[in-house]
């Protein structure tokens, strides 16, 4: 996967929106101004590209355990994010896909019931 393609895919879902609100170089992907995804341009241009991505306490140990290239969230609370490498090439575009979705949607399950009718316009 490459940054262009992850770009894309993570623009694609409904109101999403993508921003520099750090600096130049972290690159974060909201829905309704929430944050889900985000990743370095200059990790991508280092050759050491990751994501890091929300997902459900238990199952982010579970996919720690699993992989090596999914650790706890790099700057971020390693409770609730992880941080999944995408450089070593253990993790196949589909799964990665996979554990964007979940980040989305998870993100989605902590909003107001206001926020989620607010989302319904877009789909």
């Amino acid at each position: 996967m490459n940054i262009e393609l992850l770009r894309e895919y993570c623009i694609s879902k409904p109101a999403v929106t993508e921003e520099f609100p750090f600096d130049q170089d972290v690159l974060v992907f909201k829905v309704l101004g929430k944050m889900y995804a985000l990743t370095s341009l200059k990790g991508w241009e280092a050759g050491t590209a990751s994501i890091n991505l929300k997902c459900d306490p238990e199952k982010a140990e579970e996919l720690r355990e699993a992989y090596e290239s999914i650790k706890p969230g790099f700057h971020m609370s390693k409770t609730h994010w992880n941080t999944v490498e995408l450089y070593q090439g253990e993790l196949s575009t589909k799964f990665i896909q996979e554990l964007i979705d979940d980040s989305y949607y998870l993100v989605i399950q902590g909003m107001t019931k206001k926020q989620k009718a607010a989302l319904e316009n877009y789909q």
